[in-house]
């Protein structure tokens, strides 16, 4: 195995990956955080953020070994969202939603040809993934597709209309979902991957947020060509269920931690500065500061006993299909937006006003901004919604133990 490795697996040392993983990761975290500023005023991509990403081999790390990847593990990959979500919120929800689709094509490969040589680019030239799933009217419904595929010969076409792409100017191949065929219910979806030279954007709408500027979540029309062998063989319900829902609020969760742990790191900052400067005396701000912080330690905990439930059920597909589990990591998604917004408004309110101004070196305006997109992506009251049926269903607990 050590003879396939490509210099991204080679750049993993025997006994140290992780934490030569992190170390590359770290590095990342240093070029974003001096950028994030500017990214966010200018609503730009996080161009150096990247390419110092690239540099360190990251975009591929997911992919097998025997492909020319690292083989990390999802655990890994979150921590790598976590530390690149604290310097730049958009670089770190990029990078997390190409990983997000990643997790999506290494778990479901089932010994493709086409797709593992598309996994050997993304690992040699370090390609970024973007993807495709919001469309038309259904806005953030994932599991409903307007768009259909059409089988030409070896090869398939689609055209749709892409209300959100985010980074698809930027990315060098993108990941749609689509129905299966024209005569298919919205629901019956598949999974396309491409690549730049496969497809061709027009864009449909711009990008000017409150947050998460830099992610450039632009609308398009999408129109593709590629070869049939580039389609997911394995239904999209499936993938929905057993990679992308979990890895989503799993790698989104990170980047929402991030977010609000560096907001608490200015937080601290100005506590322990204003304590100096007044000989001791906490400042009216120490309270909010502690709780704050405890909001902080129970996001990670949601977010640790999610990634352990999830890493104990990768392979049993009966558990992972589940009412429990998929109750259990869409609430995750619910209770991680919530609980990083609180913890970051927190942060705000121990900083007084000089966390709410824009000139100050304890600003977290950027931070507040980039948080709450966390309540929003895939709307968290859609998902209570679509949670009370089956919840209705669900025992409730019998003693403090269940």
């Amino acid at each position: 195995m050590e003879a396939q490795r490509t210099a991204a697996g080679s750049a993993r040392v025997a006994d140290g990956g992780s934490l030569d993983l992190r170390s590359r990761a770290r590095a990342a975290f240093a070029v974003a955080e001096v950028h994030a500023a500017a990214v966010d005023a200018q609503a730009r991509f996080p161009t150096e953020a990247f390419a110092e990403i690239r540099k360190n081999r990251l975009l591929g790390v997911m992919v097998p070994e025997a492909l020319g990847g690292e083989g990390a593990s999802i655990a890994e990959i979150v921590d790598v969202c976590y530390l690149i979500g604290q310097a730049c919120g958009s670089a770190g929800l990029i990078y997390a939603m190409h990983q997000i689709k990643m997790a999506c094509i290494v778990r479901h490969l089932h010994g493709n040809s086409a797709l593992e040589r598309i996994l050997q680019r993304v690992v040699a030239e370090q390609l970024l993934l973007a993807s495709s799933t919001t469309e038309g009217q259904g806005g953030g419904n994932v599991r409903s597709s307007e768009a259909a595929i059409v089988r030409e010969g070896d090869h398939v076409t689609l055209a749709r209309e892409a209300t959100v792409i985010s980074y698809g100017i930027q990315a060098d191949g993108l990941v749609t979902t689509a129905r299966r065929a024209a005569d298919a219910p919205s629901g019956d979806q598949v999974l396309l991957v491409l690549l730049k030279s496969d497809y061709t954007l027009q864009r449909l709408q711009s990008w000017d947020t409150l947050g998460m500027r830099g992610t450039c979540s632009e609308g398009f029309t999408l129109r593709a060509r590629a070869r049939a062998e580039q389609l997911i063989a394995e239904p999209y319900e499936k993938i929905h269920a057993q990679t992308m829902v979990p890895c989503a609020h799993l790698m989104w969760g990170a980047v929402w931690m991030g977010i609000a742990a560096a907001a608490m790191g200015k937080a601290q900052a100005f506590i322990r500065n204003a304590v100096r400067q007044s000989s001791g005396r906490m400042p009216p701000g120490a309270a909010q500061y502690t709780q704050a912080l405890s909001s902080l330690h129970t996001l990670r905990s949601v977010l640790a006993s999610a990634l352990q439930a999830y890493e104990a059920a990768m392979a049993d597909d009966r558990i992972l299909a589940g009412l429990e589990f998929q109750s259990m990591i869409t609430l995750a998604k619910v209770q991680a937006s919530e609980l990083a917004t609180a913890t970051v408004l927190g942060a705000m309110r121990a900083c007084g006003l000089s966390g709410y101004r824009n000139d100050s070196d304890f600003t977290i305006g950027r931070h507040l901004r980039d948080v709450l997109s966390g309540l929003l992506m895939i709307n968290n009251e859609r998902i209570l919604a679509n949670l009370v049926t089956p919840s209705l269903l669900t025992p409730l607990p019998s003693t403090v133990g269940d």
